[in-house]
């Protein structure tokens, strides 16, 4: 589902900063953006154009679907179930299902 709520925009942005350990003023200027204008975007008061979307997804590392594409929670639900499945395995269980499943993406290519 795509996102055009400016307030949700901003709290991905804000949290992906935050992963990333930088500080607003630090993506504002890399990106070319005034601390006032970086701050407002992720505030989600402020529309951004194009152009300063790209400038920021660059500086973040991400690409504009990690913004305005919004997750699959019964999906996130159903990794995190499965990952909890596979580290209750006993060691034997948990390699054959590890191999099994790089056999399986392997075929993906």
């Amino acid at each position: 589902m795509l996102i055009s709520d400016l307030r949700t925009i901003g709290n991905k942005l804000l949290s992906i900063r935050k992963r990333l350990g930088m500080t607003q003023a630090e993506v504002a200027e890399v990106a070319g953006l005034s601390d006032r204008t970086y701050a407002d975007i992720e505030r989600g008061t402020v529309n951004m154009r194009t152009e300063t979307l790209l400038r920021i997804c660059t500086v973040l590392h991400i690409t504009p679907d990690e913004i305005f594409v919004a997750e699959d929670v019964s999906l996130t639900a159903r990794q995190s179930e499965l990952l909890d499945r596979l580290n209750a395995c006993n060691p034997k269980d948990k390699e054959t299902a590890l191999q099994l499943l790089a056999v399986f993406l392997k075929s993906l290519d």
